[in-house]
């Protein structure tokens, strides 16, 4: 067995500067020095026994020199020397000197001092040898009547492992403990005893809480932890049980502790679905999240809480609970709000879609008075997407929604504007009841905007939706106050003239560059002094935007004039007031592309935007029927197809959840009757205790995939050649954190080969958690090596070595064989995920590692290159299926993964059918990846280079 496999008791950080110490010095020390220089010396004998020294000389000058010391350091460094050394001759019979040794613990076991006593008896909880224990056996019973609880709880530990290792030593182990645990006061001792009494003879554990089930809630936390376990096993046992212990679990919900809470709701799910059980389960989760300030037990507690949700019977009974699931999000933390606000989403109903939403509306009101925090304004988007849910799904709602949300149109975080805008627009689509309503609310908070995106959105949507004479001249005198005065070019250049003359321009001496309220640059004299310039801000917004050289918005706004222009015309019969509307609108048109030529703005107008307005302004110049059945009808059917595709696929996403949550049951299924259930069948049922414990341990047994190739032999990496005179191989087993080398070494030769050692490095974000130790090799013998290499980073890694061994007899120097290098795949940390189409871009935006890839493959399919990168990288695909759909020669793709550290990939790949080259022409383009860190970039990308070809089958 390794040092990997062996159960570590004791760790010990050495400093590996020094230079090792001969046998001789250390022994002059540990016979001669005084108290201080054996306990050093005694610490490099345990450091080198570590290492793998072997100091038989050593074993009886320690037993005759430094064993009959009473100092308390020297007896902690003896338990932990006694721990590491051999005890056995190679042919396993046990040293004469371990006789002494074991006197030696059985005059401790006697000794007045608590602590020595404990020690002890800790030290023979660690003991393998049966030999030694025996003679202990009557001084560590005594040990169990002793004053201080120290000893006896350490007594009932020795007692419970030789009676799990050793049975014949102390047959009468559970009735001793049993007796021990009726009359025993101190609760960390009667805690060990009765979970010897779980694990050694559960009818007696059982008997003994028959006899206290009434003053459970009066016991510790810790037996009460105890007693949880015990009760779910047996219940998982002997399901006949589960009526006389739920009374029991009830009880324990209302604990002190919340960690008997937790375990008690978690056991009392698994006991009962009855509505009851379920609701004080979730109630004490509830409870528990509210009270526990870690931000990490909230989110632990939130998952359990989401997993009763996924169980069809149970999430009508949390239906109940929303609005306590709600009191979560007085938690300042963005992660556990975002994970309660999808819990509260996921739960309501019809029932209670009302409460929820008026506490939705109180939390957004209060993200207004909160001062500025960078969580803020994302908590506030996610209180405005939890309410854009709320409305699509029950329509009666957003008419008490829409008023409050609108305000945050103004809001200077222009990703919570968007999201409101986003759901305004869908909104006032979807409810023509509404139109009325929002328009209104849009007109009063328009002139407040103060992003250019948001400008342009809510332009858009009162040019589509204004039907009334009223409401499109309210647009136009909103545009009008929102534009200023005009001709644009002519009032500006009369304000810069009468606030900056020529003549101040010329000066002498220092001077300071300022810039005038149109941003072009105007000097001063260090000495002069000039009118104070009317600050940006009384600017207005639209004038503003023009003037930094934003002409895309005066593009929109030429779009939203044309349309309520031509609507006019069709509303309003007098001739000469719809020449007047028209007049006025292409007035606009005009100064506005006046405005672009001149240099007045930052940037000039482009030649994209010229040509928008000059259609614009055609289009009014001529009215003809089709163009106002392109912008008044068409414009909005196309918005009116995406949304149904939108909503479709929504629809869809949700049938296919609600498919994996009911549990299908066929016609001919046999069915399943507790009372009738053999007691071996219960077994199959999975332990939660026994699978909680091997996660904790990184030992998860993972499913076998049915396929052969993805078993465990398609990880097996052959390390050296077949002619070599060791031959290795490798199972490369990757956990969450680190990766397990499991290396086969084969002596292929007639010697024998002695320190064979498995010597390895690594190169990446890869470290080395020990050194394997060395073997010695018989001919034609084999061993297996385990080696354990941690991960930091997704990033590819690569692990190399050499093995060296002596050969028996031989004269000359070590023999060396080379192995071949393993590669890490960085597939076995990434994991498809989601995001929205505005974190994408702001994650794109944000990232500055980039790797392009170009396309060189063989496929000849767009989409079937897509689906091959997509397997190959672990990726998901965040464009719509609806959007890939069709042939047209050219496709682009936004793909996102993270990594199981919390780091995120992005990719967009743009490919195309080179069509001239013929219909069997490979697909070409480029693949972009960003992400944060350069090595995810970079490995990404070598994993799409070295898969992008199909091998051919």
């Amino acid at each position: 067995m390794t040092a990997a496999e062996n159960v570590c008791y004791t760790l010990i950080n050495v400093p590996m500067d020094s230079e090792p110490p001969s046998e001789i010095s250390l022994k002059n020390d540990l016979e001669k020095g005084d108290v201080k220089s054996k306990t050093e010396a005694l610490k490099k004998v345990i450091i080198m026994i570590l290492n793998g020294e072997k100091l038989p000389g050593l074993l009886m000058t320690i037993i005759r020199f430094v064993l009959p010391l009473q100092d308390h350091t020297i007896k902690k460094l003896l338990l932990v020397f006694w721990e590491i050394v051999p005890k056995t001759t190679p042919d396993g019979r046990l040293l004469h000197e371990m006789i002494l040794v074991c006197d030696a613990y059985r005059k401790d076991l006697q000794h007045p001092n608590e602590f020595i006593r404990g020690s002890t008896l800790r030290f023979l909880c660690k003991l393998k040898e049966a030999e030694l224990l025996e003679p202990l056996m009557p001084a560590i019973r005594a040990c169990l009547e002793h004053r201080h609880s120290y000893v006896r709880r350490n007594a009932v530990l020795a007692i419970y492992t030789i009676y799990r290792n050793f049975e014949h030593l102390i047959p009468d182990a559970p009735e001793l403990i049993h007796d021990f645990l009726v009359n025993e006061k101190d609760a960390s001792c009667k805690r060990n005893a009765f979970m010897m009494l779980i694990h050694a003879d559960q009818d007696r554990a059982l008997d003994y809480l028959s006899t206290c089930i009434d003053q459970v809630q009066t016991f510790g936390d810790i037996l009460q932890l105890v007693i949880v376990e015990l009760i779910y096993k047996v219940c998982h046992a002997n399901p006949s049980e589960r009526a006389r212990f739920i009374r029991c679990i009830y009880n324990l919900l209302q604990s002190s502790s919340p960690a008997v809470k937790y375990e008690a709701a978690g056991t009392l799910v698994t006991l009962s679905s009855a509505p009851t059980a379920i609701k004080a389960a979730a109630q004490c989760y509830i409870d528990l999240i509210i009270k526990e300030s870690d931000n990490n037990v909230k989110l632990i507690v939130l998952d359990r809480l989401i997993e009763l949700k996924e169980h069809p019977a149970h999430e009508r009974v949390l239906q109940d609970l929303v609005m306590d699931i709600l009191r979560v999000l007085s938690t300042p933390d963005l992660e556990v709000r975002k994970k309660t606000l999808q819990l509260a989403l996921d739960l309501v109903s019809s029932r209670n879609v009302e409460e929820l939403v008026i506490v939705l509306k109180k939390e957004v009101i209060k993200t207004n008075n909160v001062s500025e925090h960078e969580d803020t304004d994302k908590y506030r988007q996610l209180l405005v997407r939890t309410l854009h849910s709320c409305s699509v799904r029950f329509p009666d709602m957003a008419a008490n929604v829409i008023p409050v949300l609108m305000e945050f149109l103004s809001d200077t975080n222009e990703a919570a504007a968007a999201d409101v805008l986003e759901f305004v627009r869908e909104a006032i689509q979807r409810f023509d009841n509404l139109r009325m309503l929002i328009v209104e609310k849009m007109l009063e908070v328009f002139h407040a905007i103060k992003s250019v995106k948001i400008y342009r959105g809510a332009l858009w949507i009162l040019g589509e939706y204004c039907s009334t004479k009223e409401d499109i001249q309210s647009v136009m005198t909103e545009v009008r106050r929102s534009l200023g005065e005009i001709p644009i070019v002519e009032s500006e250049i009369k304000k810069e003239a009468g606030e900056l003359k020529p003549e101040e321009e010329i000066t002498v001496g220092p001077v300071q560059k300022l810039v005038t309220e149109m941003g072009t640059y105007a000097t001063q004299s260090a000495l002069s002094s000039s009118r104070p310039t009317k600050k940006e801000e009384e600017r207005p917004p639209l004038r503003g935007f023009l003037l930094d050289g934003d002409f895309f918005v005066a593009a929109s706004l030429a779009t939203t004039l044309t349309k309520i222009a031509l609507r006019y015309v069709a509303l309003v019969q007098e001739k000469k007031k719809q020449n007047s509307f028209v007049a006025e609108a292409m007035l606009l048109m005009a100064t506005i592309l006046h405005l672009g030529k001149s240099s007045l703005p930052k940037k000039p107008i482009t030649d994209d935007d010229v040509d928008r307005i000059s259609l614009c302004l055609k289009v009014l110049s001529e009215c003809s029927p089709l163009m106002n059945d392109i912008f008044n009808k068409e414009c909005r059917q196309s918005l009116s197809h995406m949304l149904s595709a939108k909503l479709e696929e929504e629809k869809l996403s949700q049938k296919k959840e609600s498919e994996k949550r009911n549990v299908t049951v066929q016609p001919d299924d046999p069915i399943s009757f507790m009372q009738l259930t053999a007691k071996n069948e219960m077994n199959c049922k999975e332990d939660q205790f026994q699978l909680s414990l091997l996660a904790a341990m990184g030992n998860t047994q993972r499913k076998e995939a049915a396929d052969p190739l993805a078993s465990k032999l398609n990880k097996v990496t052959q390390l050296t050649g077949f002619s070599d005179p060791v031959y290795a191989e490798a199972y490369v087993h990757v956990n969450q954190y680190d990766i397990v080398l499991d290396v086969l070494v084969v002596n292929q030769t007639s010697d024998t080969l002695q320190n064979c050692t498995l010597e390895l490095a690594t190169l990446g974000d890869l470290k080395l958690v020990e050194k394997p130790s060395p073997l010695t090799l018989a001919p034609h013998d084999f061993a297996n090596i385990k080696a354990n290499v941690k991960v930091a980073s997704t990033e590819n890694g690569i692990i190399f070595g050499n093995i060296v061994y002596d050969v028996s007899g031989a004269a000359s120097d070590r023999n060396c064989v080379v192995l071949s290098d393993i590669h890490i795949d960085i597939m076995d940390y990434i994991q498809p995920a989601t995001c929205t189409d505005a974190e994408f871009r702001q994650m794109w935006a944000e990232f500055e590692w980039e790797n392009k890839v170009t396309v060189n493959t063989n496929i000849i399919d767009l989409n079937d290159y897509l689906q091959h990168i997509l397997k190959s990288t672990n990726m998901k695909c965040l464009t719509p299926e609806k959007a890939l759909s069709g042939y047209c020669g050219f496709m682009a793709a936004n793909l996102y993964a993270r990594s199981i550290f919390g780091e995120d990939a992005l990719a967009n790949v743009s490919i195309e059918k080179p069509i001239q080259q013929g219909p069997e022409a490979p697909v070409t383009g480029h693949i972009r990846i960003r992400a944060k860190s350069q090595g995810m970039a970079l490995s990404l990308g070598d994993k799409i280079n070295l898969s992008q070809k199909k091998n051919s089958i």
